[in-house]
């Protein structure tokens, strides 16, 4: 891995989330897998009948996997440059989670063709869409978030496009720098976005960064689209049908509901978007069908939940397993409806650049 201009030497990935300890809150369960936890037992409390199944970030996202422990992945060569077509869009590219990787996510977009050697847009008429994330556990959200919004301007230029969708993390950040340490109802305790920001990674470094236009672009991203067939999300849930009937509808209620800035609304939209795998255990891809009828299109595109969590590898946390399992590409599950893009990059995993559709 290259360094960033200024970065000091390669620090764990996953370090800093070992170093925040946020006490006194009611911590809730989630759907962790088994044999996966991080080494800090937290007791379980029952969730309330009324309260949704599902993860509720007052602890963390997901258990902490040591990099060098598992999830080593192998990274082929280069890609030659995107192929360029004389007329119409170009080809469709999505980006998994980055999670602040800003030096993997240059290598993984100029290994496909996207990005020249100084870090500029080259893929013409190409259309790229990330998939949220793009801050919290690695060292350079914000160099990322900057990235990303340079590209949709060089994009634009060249006739094609670099868009985003909203993340969990997103939310999170926005949440973490409006409300701080405002008390929230969890469901069942009391939380804030500052306990949750830095349970799940946060970066004190991006704090110290965030800009007025970072919090404003974050404010206006969509939380789905549909290009070419494909639904475009970025958790793995069914929450997205609380929030309209249509992609419009449910776009416009989110940005509504972050405009009206009241910080339970703002909580309970956070909270419903880190809710994960329905489209993994039995009766997922009844779940992927109703997004899709209602939504539109022939397969759902997410991040959210890593890969190996998908596929319950997670190797071993006491390097008996020092080779682990290795994510090469994208997921297709749930009877080919869904392809899961985030390769794992918090735990030493792939950040994956793919281009659709998948050939299977």
């Amino acid at each position: 891995m290259t360094q960033g201009a200024g970065q000091g030497p390669e620090v764990e990935r996953t370090a800093t989330l070992r170093d925040f300890r946020v006490p006194a809150y009611v911590h809730e369960t989630g759907p962790y897998p088994q044999g996966a936890h991080s080494g800090e037992t937290v007791p379980p409390v029952d969730e309330p009948e009324d309260y949704p199944e599902g993860y509720t970030p007052t602890e963390r996202d997901l258990p902490v996997i040591k990099r060098g422990d598992t999830l080593h992945a192998a990274v082929g060569p280069a890609s030659s440059p995107a192929s360029q077509p004389t007329d119409g869009p170009g080809p469709l590219f999505v980006v998994g989670d980055v999670h602040g990787y800003l030096d993997e996510l240059v290598s993984a977009l100029q290994d496909k063709g996207l990005l020249d050697a100084a870090g500029n847009w080259c893929a013409g008429t190409a259309r790229l869409w990330f998939l949220g994330d793009f801050t919290d556990r690695g060292p350079d959200g914000i160099g990322v978030i900057d990235l990303v919004m340079r590209l949709s301007a060089e994009a634009a230029a060249a006739g094609g496009y670099c868009k985003a969708l909203m993340g969990n993390h997103e939310l999170l950040l926005l949440g973490a720098k409006r409300f701080g340490d405002t008390p929230v109802n969890s469901g069942a305790g009391t939380a804030t976005f500052q306990a949750a920001w830095l349970l799940n990674g946060g970066q004190k470094t991006d704090m110290d960064r965030l800009q007025d236009h970072h919090l404003q672009w974050m404010a206006r991203l969509d939380a789905m689209e549909e290009v070419d067939g494909h639904l475009l999300v970025h958790s793995d849930t069914t929450a997205y049908l609380d929030y309209g009937d249509s992609i419009e509808a449910v776009n416009d209620t989110v940005r509504e509901t972050i405009t009206r800035n009241d910080a339970d609304e703002v909580w309970d939209l956070f909270r419903k978007f880190t809710k994960r795998f329905s489209f993994r255990d039995e009766g997922g891809a009844d779940h992927v069908r109703s997004l899709l009828d209602t939504y539109g299109g022939t397969r759902i595109v997410h991040g959210h939940s890593p890969i190996p969590y998908l596929l319950g590898e997670v190797g071993s946390e006491d390097g008996d397993d020092p080779a682990g399992p290795v994510v090469e590409g994208p997921h297709l599950y749930a009877d080919g409806l869904a392809i899961a893009m985030d390769g794992g990059v918090t735990m030493a995993g792939k950040l994956l650049v793919q281009q659709l559709p998948l050939d299977v």
